[in-house]
């Protein structure tokens, strides 16, 4: 028996070829838009690389004609301090945000409380606060517990930002665990927190990897409390320190240029390693049940 050919008709294929052109353009608009995200990005290293004199040539050159490493030469040893700095201060917000982030979460996600949808509502409010209306109050509250010019104090800052993001993030990935599983913990004599540890936790670490790489970021970003809760070099993220290079008579964007590519690096190198715990994660906590 002769299968039947299946014939496309003249609508079908005016349907086919609108369908390939939309496609098509989507594809170029998709490129188009990548090309100008990540064209300050190219021109960034580009300008690290060349000298003042080139930068600020006429015709401009988009392809640095004359590479120099002495921009970067100038502003490792000046800037290697505040690298470490911000290293520092992002690590242990990181980990700050994600040891009160974490047991929150687990009990709004598995505990009925009253105030739960209050909760969830003002931390929902907490992320639409800019920090700059918090950078006044932060300095006179730190000035008087002593928590200027501190990393501690910076640490402490950039969690009250980071906190409230990775609750709302872990709650959902905490949702996704059946709580039957803590309940079978129980029978066999597991406590609550043994339960946590043991069962539930390991659960979500792709959870708890994506809200600690996010605290990372918002910190190792953070220029509002790095301006107002130091007043000297001596504590200063690579954030804050990279504006020394430009003042009011000169303009050093050379080095200035080769700072942000350094302050770049350990970004990227985070993404890159954990992007597809970043993937799973959100994967995960994607979907309840």
């Amino acid at each position: 028996m002769k299968k039947p050919v299946q014939r496309y008709s003249a609508g079908n294929r005016t349907l086919h070829n609108r369908k390939a052109i939309t496609m098509g353009g989507a594809t170029i608009l998709g490129i188009l838009i990548t090309f100008l995200m990540l064209f300050p990005v190219y021109w960034m290293v580009a300008n690290s690389f060349e000298t003042t004199a080139e930068m600020f040539r006429n015709p401009v050159s988009v392809v640095p004609t004359q590479l120099t490493f002495d921009p970067y030469i100038t502003v490792w040893q000046s800037q290697f301090p505040h690298l470490i700095t911000s290293l520092v201060v992002s690590i242990g917000a990181a980990c700050l945000a994600i040891v009160i982030a974490t047991p929150a979460a687990y009990a709004l996600a598995h505990f009925r409380f009253r105030f739960t949808i209050v909760l969830m509502f003002f931390l929902l409010l907490a992320q639409m606060i800019p920090t700059v209306t918090l950078a006044t109050p932060m300095f006179l509250i730190f000035n008087q517990f002593g928590l200027l010019n501190s990393t501690f104090g910076l640490i402490l800052a950039d969690s009250t930002y980071a906190v409230p993001f990775a609750v709302l993030i872990l709650r959902t990935f905490f949702l996704s665990v059946p709580y039957e599983l803590v309940q079978a913990a129980f029978v066999d004599g597991t406590g609550e927190w043994g339960a946590f540890f043991r069962v539930v936790l390991p659960l979500v670490v792709p959870g708890v990897i994506t809200a600690g790489l996010f605290a990372f970021l918002f910190a190792w970003g953070d220029f509002i409390y790095g301006l107002t809760l130091t007043t000297n070099d001596t504590i200063q993220p690579i954030s804050l320190s990279i504006y020394s290079y430009i003042g009011q008579f000169s303009d050093y964007w050379n080095n200035a240029m080769a700072v942000a590519v350094l302050a770049s690096i350990p970004a990227a190198i985070l993404l890159i390693l954990f992007q597809r715990y970043i993937t799973a994660g959100l994967t995960a906590g994607a979907v309840k049940g």
